[in-house]
């Protein structure tokens, strides 16, 4: 395994002395910090806006393509229409998924300027794979192959579950650039890196590139601070208040270390933002931020700081009252907190995997409605 080095993570940055001038805190953070982030969403108003102020990338998944199809329903109206129509025998399901491909692919066309500017190190758009096959790690790793043809600087979502990890590893093995997601803990995240690591190999032991893949590994912080408040209220769990806002950045920053001592080649990312602090407690590490849109305008108007607090710990008496209030906390910060064959039933994991498969029926639902529109309705 090989460690990035200082050097590498900040070969391209420009002069920290005229970075941010206008543009704010998340253009001063990716420009003067070995620090990356990504717009949440593959929107055309919100990426735009992103790589104006230094967002070298874009994640997508159904709840996002749902939220972005119906604010720029515009956008699409016509071309799904022509997409049934050139299609008379396809399901909605078929619709659906061509419709998710294209808006991922104008996403990446976006980014394009910039994988071509970092030297396809950085510029890439992920798009998800179907949430319902999380059982099934054959089906997984076929799609995300499929996925990563699209365009050549997609990424491709793989969900960390018992058979997600398997699929990291296959879809590793065939050359794709992954992103694993619904990933919330410690353990989740270093069974990742050890796949990534063994998809790697394989490549390299047949004579294939590595060079251009940049893997990384989502921990959703945002999300296991909400399973900590659902705790409180579930279990009538008597904590300090807001104690549970730290969740995410203690499993976040631990995982950090441990990705640094054994040199994985997975980075890590931050997703579901919930507070400041999942931005402005992870400055300075090398790793990428995936913001939503509302959350870059709260931050790029606030007046934090820009400094570097990755690798400033979690204060201990925090992270003590976690560990002895939430079983499930230590499940997620323990190294061995959990197997894989217990991820799937994890409560964040579940919580997440049916939210998004509600959304991807939602998102089936709305192409329906061009395939066969409600005659109740005017």
């Amino acid at each position: 395994m090989s460690e990035r080095t200082p050097d590498s993570a900040t070969a391209s940055l420009p002069d920290p002395a005229q970075a941010g001038a206008g543009k704010g805190p998340l253009y001063q953070t990716a420009s003067t910090t070995a620090t990356d982030y990504w717009n949440d969403s593959c929107s055309v108003e919100e990426l735009t806006y992103a790589i104006e102020r230094g967002a070298v990338g874009a994640t997508t998944n159904p709840t996002i393509v749902g939220a972005v199809l119906k604010k720029e329903m515009h956008l699409w109206r016509e071309r799904i229409a022509e997409i049934v129509a050139e299609n008379p025998t396809w399901t909605e399901d078929e619709i659906t998924w061509r419709l998710i491909e294209e808006m991922a692919m104008r996403g990446a066309e976006l980014l394009l300027p910039v994988f071509e500017r970092e030297g396809g190190r950085k510029g890439r758009l992920s798009i998800q794979t179907d949430p319902r096959f999380y059982r099934d790690a054959a089906r997984i790793a076929e799609q995300a192959v499929r996925f990563s043809t699209l365009a050549v600087n997609m990424q491709v979502k793989i969900p960390v579950t018992h058979a997600g990890v398997q699929a990291i590893e296959e879809a590793t093995a065939a050359g794709v650039t992954i992103n694993a997601t619904v990933c919330f803990t410690v353990p989740q995240a270093l069974a990742v890196a050890e796949a990534v690591e063994r998809g790697l190999q394989r490549r390299e032991a047949a004579g294939e590139d590595v060079a251009s893949m940049t893997p990384v590994c989502t921990l959703m912080v945002g999300r296991l601070d909400d399973w900590m408040q659902a705790l409180v209220k579930r279990d009538g769990v008597v904590a300090d208040p807001g104690i549970e806002h730290w969740a995410g950045i203690a499993c976040m920053k631990k995982a950090y270390g441990i990705f640094r001592e054994r040199g994985y080649r997975t980075r890590l990312l931050a997703a579901a933002y919930r507070h400041h602090l999942h931005w402005s407690e992870l400055i300075g590490g090398d790793v990428v931020l995936t913001i939503p849109y509302s959350w870059q305008r709260l931050f790029n108007d606030s007046d934090i700081a820009v400094v570097p607090r990755m690798d400033d710990p979690v204060a201990q008496p925090v992270v003590d009252q976690l560990y002895r209030r939430f079983p499930d906390f230590r499940r997620a910060y323990d190294v061995d907190g959990m197997t894989s064959e217990e991820f799937d039933a994890y409560g964040p994991t579940a919580r997440t995997l049916r939210n998004f498969i509600e959304s991807y029926h939602d998102l089936v639902a709305v192409i329906r409605d061009f395939m066969l529109p409600n005659p109740d309705v005017k």
